[in-house]
């Protein structure tokens, strides 16, 4: 009974501390959102094109590859607000059901950059020598090509599936997630709270992982919000040229590719209103990336 006892009144303070954590972190959140109305609307357009994408099947009006849903290229009405193409597709329902795949491109290679690139730099700047080296000329000759050119150099190389696009798009976003976290961590290595931890018998890894990454986290949060703007705005370019997804898949680059041709004529609606969602998803992504660098800081949290 009295281990019983002690073991509850041990595990008590850390259940309180994870409670007030957690409060703090929403409280934290809440804060920052209503500080900044910019980063409230974004936070809204982001949560709306998330749910877009996990239910674009479901919510779309007609078979995004149907074709003959409607009078083809007919001009946007009731029955078909965003218009009709070429072949009598419903506009609306393929940009809709096209935001899934531009997201999963865009959060897959984002997100695999972001850990690769970031364990990469906080090692080139916490050990240097020969690994920082190595790691920074291989940033220099990634560097060195047009990124966009770079992309569509892999994808032609490897075929333009969507693995290959995610895989492009993830190799030249690394050196700005290698650059970002080699500096913060480089210039906190010899600071005071790092030679705390050391003293206390903390090993490398831990030093890494637990105090100076966290520290590196708020400047590449704000560039994985901008490479997401840049990483949809790759895949679309890549499906515009032919390299990216291939017909007849809804996306937003194929769209406005499909549509370019019929502009002249008068059929402004085909290229417009895939043009104007792709912009809104990269403008979302510009306006998030302040709340995500004052919602990580530590030095923002009070």
């Amino acid at each position: 009974m009295e281990n019983t006892a002690l073991a509850g009144i041990k595990t008590a303070p850390a259940a309180i501390k994870s409670g007030v954590n957690e409060k703090s972190f929403w409280s934290h959140a809440r804060y920052v959102l209503s500080d900044n109305p910019f980063t409230l609307v974004a936070a809204i357009l982001f949560a709306l094109f998330i749910m877009v994408a996990c239910l674009g099947s479901w919510i779309a009006p007609y078979d995004p590859l149907a074709s003959n849903v409607g009078p083809s290229l007919q001009a946007p009405s009731i029955k078909h607000w965003f218009g009709t193409d070429a072949l009598g597709r419903d506009i609306l329902s393929r940009v809709i059901v096209a935001t899934r795949i531009d997201f999963i491109i865009a959060l897959s290679a984002v997100f695999s950059s972001f850990l690769i690139g970031g364990l990469l730099g906080a090692l080139a700047g916490y050990y240097g020598g020969w690994l920082d080296r190595i790691i920074m000329r291989a940033c220099d000759m990634v560097m060195s090509f047009p990124l966009f050119v770079l992309a569509m150099g892999i994808v032609a190389a490897l075929g333009n599936t969507v693995f290959n696009i995610i895989l492009a798009t993830a190799v030249v976003n690394l050196p700005f997630y290698i650059r970002v976290a080699r500096t913060e961590v480089n210039v906190r290595r010899e600071a005071g709270f790092v030679e705390a931890a050391r003293l206390a018998g903390n090993g490398d890894a831990r030093i890494l992982l637990l105090h100076l990454i966290p520290n590196a986290l708020p400047p590449m949060m704000v560039q994985v919000s901008l490479n997401m703007g840049w990483a949809i705005l790759n895949a679309a370019g890549l499906s515009f040229i032919g390299l990216g997804v291939s017909p007849p898949a809804a996306e937003w680059g194929i769209m406005v590719a499909e549509g370019a041709t019929y502009i002249i004529s008068g059929e402004w609606w085909v290229a417009l209103f895939p043009g104007m969602v792709l912009m809104l998803a990269v403008f979302t992504f510009n306006l998030l990336g302040d709340g995500l660098r004052d919602l990580i800081d530590p030095r923002k949290r009070t």
